[in-house]
């Protein structure tokens, strides 16, 4: 039995999944908490979120995010992905600084305009 606190809305209901018993899910207010624990246990995910180097003297650091949630047993290497890269500028919010992770879908993208 694994017990998690649920981090889909402020209320954090103090969940319980039965790992032995189809991985269900008690203790959630909410049909979010069971589908939150159920992941939680069998493919965690994160969202990542790092900077990266740009040619820019004003800003040396570009905050990067992911446009989506990884593996969560990826996410040291997503960021070591990130430490040769060194964004040229112009760089606009949104723009793919690396594509399709892991064959994913999901992209590192900028989270900050840099002229």
């Amino acid at each position: 039995m694994r017990e998690l606190i649920c981090i889909t809305c402020p209320r954090g209901c103090h969940l319980k999944v039965d790992e032995e018993n189809g991985f269900a899910v008690t203790g959630n207010a909410c049909p979010r908490g069971e589908v939150y624990g159920y992941n939680e246990v069998t493919n965690p995910k994160r969202v990542v979120t790092s900077t990266v180097r740009t040619n820019s003297g004003e800003y040396p650091r570009c905050p990067v995010k992911t446009n989506g949630a990884i593996p969560k047993g990826k996410m040291f290497e997503a960021m070591a992905l990130l430490d040769d890269i060194v964004l040229k500028t112009p760089i606009n919010e949104g723009d793919r600084v690396i594509e399709n992770l892991f064959d994913t879908g999901i992209d590192f993208v900028a989270c900050k305009n840099i002229d």
